[in-house]
Parts: C-alpha cells; structure tokens; sequence
C-alpha cells in the first residue's frame, strides 16, 4: 500500500517539468521534485489548460474569418491576423504543455514546448507593437497611409515579429537552458535567469514603446476631435464626449495589457527559482488572459470582422446594421 501511494506522488510530481523546485530546509514552499501534491494533477496546470482551450478557440475564428475573407486584407487586418495567430499558437501551447507534461515527460519535450510558448506569447507582444505602430501612422501619415508604402512596412514588421519571436524561442533549444546547471535556473524551468530576464527587459521595452506611442496617439485624437467640433459646430459637451470615447478606449487597451503582463513581468525579475512557485502560477495565468482579452479588443469589435461572422453563421448580416469599414485609427 505505501508502495503504490509512492508511486502514485512520484508519478505526479515528474510530470512537472517547467518549473523550478525548491531548495531544502525551505518552508511554506511548493516543491515539483519532491513535495507529493494532494492531488494528481495540478489545479493550475488544468487552469492554464482551460485557458489555453479559450485562447485557442477565439482566435482560430479571428484567423479562419481574415483568411477566407477576400476584404479583409489591408493592412490593419494583416496585423491583426498576425496576433490572432500568435495568441492561438499561445494557446495551442498551453494545452500541449499540460499534454506532455502528464503523457511525455522528458527533457527534450519541456525545452520544445517552452521555446513553442515563448516564441508564441512574444509575437503576441511584438504584434500589440506592430498595430500600435500602424494605428500611429495611419492618424499622423493620414493622406499616404493607404499606399503600397504601408503594405511594405507591415510586411517588414511581421518580418521583424515573427523572425525575432522565433530567435527566442529556439534560445533555449539550443542550449540556453539550465538542464546542466540546476543553480542557474530562473522560476520557470527550464529557462535560465539570465534568459527570462533579458525576456523580461524586452517586454518593459515594448511596453514603454506602446506608451509612448499611445500618448501621441492620444494627443492626435483630441486635435482631430477639436477640430471636428469646430468645423461642425458642436456643443462643447459633444467634444467632450468625443474626446473622452477615445481616451477611454486608449486607457482600456493600455489597461488591460499592463494589468495582464506586468505582474509577470516584474516578478521574473525579482524572483528567485527558491520562491513557492505558486507565485509563477499566479503571475502567469492572467499574463495568458490578455491573449484571451485580444480578439475581443482587436477583432470582434470591427464592424468588417462583425459582419463577416454574421455572414458565416447566417448566410446574411443585419439588415438595420449600418455598415462601414472602420480604419486603424478608429481605436
């Protein structure tokens, strides 16, 4: 009998390879290596599994309605296509890493399957920058922007996005990892502390790039609301309201992306692999919930997108429904 509950733990604890187990003599800590849990499976493990089959599920929509829709290829729906596809490889990865985490436990599978969800969440990350970026320039280049000039530079930055998604995520691959040196391994194994930081840097690169960008964004929008209140003559209040839509939208998008990835982030710096690693568990679910957050924010609120979703389920869209094709500087 206590033979069998032996190895009913040790077959619970090895199917944890990705993160880091404590050191001895630690207390109030959770130990993948040697700890026995209660249960068979890891309660977070199954949440990031549910959240991975949410993600996988809404973005696979976003990416069958731009790919088999002939209108939807302009260049705000190139990048938003782009992170419907990397949030949906995000997600695929999570429910794959559950999978192989309980059916194939090796070395070899933990380091494909991270250097998979690396690569996916940052051409996530690098593609919330791409149609920043292309928000920025199609309010400040507004008469050039639907130009072939435009499609070049969204064909470099998904270039640039996915070529350096995929640099990272083979770092570990090849060799990048803490397999050989156990004392070099950072909260999520196997990626090293000097490898999840340099991740962790980039991210505060990137966030401040679309801070930055998003305040002049911002700026531009309460000029363009300005001026339209004076050649219409609207009310002050109408300019009020106006301007106040589009700074709410802006805070929201900002909002959410911070709130979802800097708890992550902040703690990859200053977390120790000797940490509960409850800890990572609780930082890294929401960062995965801004995947599930994108499409709604990015896709399913586009009229052009909305009305071709009508058209797959329907045959038809809404008569009573005005339609008119939005631009990326409608945020």
């Amino acid at each position: 009998m206590n033979d069998s509950l032996a190895a009913n733990d040790s077959s619970a604890v090895d199917a944890l390879p990705w993160m880091e187990a404590e050191s001895p003599g630690l207390n109030g800590t959770l130990e993948f290596s040697t700890a026995p849990f209660m249960f068979p499976v890891n309660p977070w493990d199954i949440m990031l599994c549910m959240s991975g089959t949410v993600i996988a599920c809404e973005n696979a929509i976003v990416v069958a309605i731009i790919f088999y829709t002939p209108t939807l290829r302009t260049p705000m729906f190139v990048l938003i296509g782009s992170l419907a596809t990397a949030d949906l490889l995000a997600g695929v990865g999570l429910i794959l890493n559950f999978v192989f985490q309980y059916v194939i436990s090796s070395q070899t599978v933990s380091l494909v399957t991270v250097g998979f969800l690396v690569a996916s969440f940052t051409a996530s990350i690098i593609s919330l920058l791409a149609i920043t970026i292309d928000r920025y320039f199609s309010l400040y280049n507004a008469l050039t922007y639907f130009s072939e000039k435009t499609l070049q530079y969204v064909h470099l930055m998904l270039v640039g996005t996915w070529g350096v998604s995929l640099f990272l995520g083979l770092l570990p691959v090849l060799g990048w990892n803490c397999l050989d040196e156990p004392a070099s391994c950072s909260i999520v194994r196997p990626l090293t502390r000097s490898n999840l930081t340099l991740l962790a840097v980039s991210f505060f690169v990137i966030f401040m790039l679309m801070l930055t960008l998003y305040f002049k964004i911002c700026k531009i929008v309460c000029r363009h609301a300005h001026q339209i209140a004076l050649q219409q003559h609207f009310f002050a209040t109408s300019h009020y309201v106006a301007t106040k839509k589009g700074v709410s939208t802006l805070a929201i998008i900002l909002g959410t992306f911070g709130a979802s990835w800097l708890p992550f982030a902040i703690y990859c710096l200053v977390g120790e692999r000797e940490y509960p690693s409850v800890y990572t568990y609780a930082t890294l679910l929401p960062a995965t919930y801004n995947s599930m957050i994108n499409p709604i924010i990015y896709a399913y609120r586009n009229t052009e997108i909305q009305r071709s979703i009508y058209i797959l389920l329907c045959g038809c869209f809404r008569p009573n429904a005005a339609y008119r094709s939005r631009s990326p500087s409608e945020v």
